[in-house]
């Protein structure tokens, strides 16, 4: 159909000539409301952006000397974190000498993720990076 054709007839039924594909052969064009799709669109967009989560990562900080009672309460929150959907990193800063024992940072690595298992699942392992050493530590899935 021609294009003044098209325009024509769109115009007497009261809407618009839209262009779909302007790359295709003869170009495709559709006669439709587009204050109304536009609208619709629009519409559609918002509900998706409704529907969908935003997952934040959460950085709990340790030190090699942590003590029980503060490393308890370090996983209490950590625990709360992930149940609530977000991804956590866990770091371990070494200050001064405490670099020279690295070893210890990455038993307690260990131990936070040996303890939250059943809630959580590994990331990224722990490495060393300058003089903190960190692992990063999801949600699990739910069955």
């Amino acid at each position: 159909m021609a294009t003044k054709d098209a325009l024509a007839s769109a115009e007497s039924v009261g809407l618009d000539l839209v262009e779909i594909a302007a790359t295709a052969a003869p170009p495709v064009c559709r006669i439709m409301d587009y204050g109304k799709f536009k609208y619709q669109m629009s519409k559609k967009a918002k509900d998706a952006k409704k529907k969908q989560t935003v997952i934040h990562v959460k950085e709990v900080k340790l030190r090699g000397k942590t003590e029980e009672h503060d490393f308890q309460f370090k996983l209490r929150n950590i625990r709360r974190f992930l149940e609530e959907g977000d991804k956590v990193k866990v770091s371990i800063v070494f200050k001064g000498r405490e670099i020279t024992h690295t070893d210890l940072g990455m038993g307690m690595l260990k131990r936070v993720a040996e303890e939250l298992k059943e809630v959580a699942a590994m990331e990224s392992a722990p490495r060393l990076e300058g003089r903190s050493m960190s692992m990063l530590i999801s949600p699990a899935q739910q069955k």
